[in-house]
C-alpha cells in the first residue's frame, strides 16, 4: 500500500471517445452501456496542476434497510496494472469480479475513505442529504487530503474543495468507477453482518433491496431496526402498527 493509505476496516463533460459508448434511450432516460471508464477528467484537472484527486461515489441509495455508503478513492496519476482495465462501475460487474478488484485499489491507491450515513439519518433528512453527509464522511477520512473532487451526479456544498459533479461519473470516470467499487464491497459485506443481526430477512442475499423475498419477510415479521422508515412498504406497515 501507498504511504498515506490507509486498510479499511469495513465495520465499522469532456470528449470521450464513441467508439466505446452506446447510448439507448427508453422514455426520458438515456442507458449507458459498453462503456470503459477512462481518466479523461483526472488528466484534465493534472493538466490544471492539480495533483491528488478524488473519485467519489456511493451505494445503498434505493434499499428499504441498512445505511447508504460512500467511498472516495485517489488514484495515483500512473496506475498500471492488468486488472486496471477490468476497472468498470459496480453495477456492471458480477460480486466475484468486485470482490477481486477491491484488494489491488486499497493497494495501489493513495488513499482510500468509507462513510456511510445510517438508516435513521437517512429517515430524518432523507436520502439525497443523507448520501451527501455519506460522501462528505469518506472525504474527511482521506489522507493525503484531496485537492479536488470528482463525483457521481452530486455536488457537496460543505466540502472546502474544488468540485465536479458528473451525470453518469460511474461509468465514464475511472476513478468514481473505482470508488463505486469499494462503496459496494463495503456495503455488501455490512449487510452480510446484519443478516447475522436480523436472521429472517436475507439481507446477506439481497442486501436490503425489495426482492420478493425480502418484501414477503417484512410481511410476516415486521420491519427490523435497520428497516428505513420513510421506506414505501415499511412506512405503510409502520403506520399499521406492525413492527419494531
Amino acid at each position: 500500500m501507498r504511504r498515506g493509505s490507509q486498510k479499511l476496516g469495513l465495520f465499522w463533460g469532456h470528449s470521450f471517445d464513441a467508439s466505446v459508448l452506446l447510448f439507448t434511450a427508453e422514455g426520458d432516460s438515456l442507458r449507458l452501456a459498453g462503456t470503459i471508464p477512462t481518466m479523461v477528467e483526472e488528466n484534465l484537472l493534472y493538466e490544471q496542476g492539480y495533483h491528488l484527486v478524488a473519485g467519489v461515489d456511493e451505494v445503498g441509495r434505493g434499499p428499504l434497510a441498512g445505511p447508504v455508503v460512500a467511498a472516495a478513492i485517489i488514484l495515483p496519476k500512473n496506475l498500471k496494472g492488468s486488472w486496471v482495465s477490468r476497472i468498470r462501475d459496480s453495477k456492471q460487474l458480477t460480486p466475484a469480479q468486485r470482490d477481486c478488484l477491491f484488494p489491488h485499489l486499497q493497494e495501489s491507491a493513495l488513499a482510500v475513505g468509507v462513510g456511510r450515513a445510517e438508516h435513521w439519518e437517512i429517515d430524518e433528512v432523507r436520502i439525497v442529504e443523507a448520501t451527501r453527509r455519506a460522501m462528505k464522511r469518506a472525504i474527511d477520512s482521506l489522507s493525503p487530503v484531496p485537492e479536488f473532487l470528482l463525483i457521481d451526479a452530486l455536488q457537496i456544498p460543505d466540502a472546502a474543495i474544488g468540485q465536479r459533479g458528473i451525470i453518469h461519473g460511474d461509468v465514464l470516470c475511472l476513478s468514481i468507477a473505482a470508488a463505486s467499487i469499494v462503496a459496494k464491497v463495503a456495503r455488501d459485506r455490512l449487510m452480510r453482518e446484519e443478516d447475522e443481526l436480523y436472521p429472517g430477512y436475507g439481507f446477506k442475499n439481497h442486501k436490503g433491496y425489495a426482492t420478493p423475498r425480502h418484501l414477503d419477510a417484512l410481511q410476516r415479521l415486521g420491519p427490523c431496526r435497520i428497516h428505513r422508515r420513510s421506506f414505501y412498504p415499511i412506512s405503510e406497515i409502520v403506520s399499521r402498527g406492525h413492527g419494531y
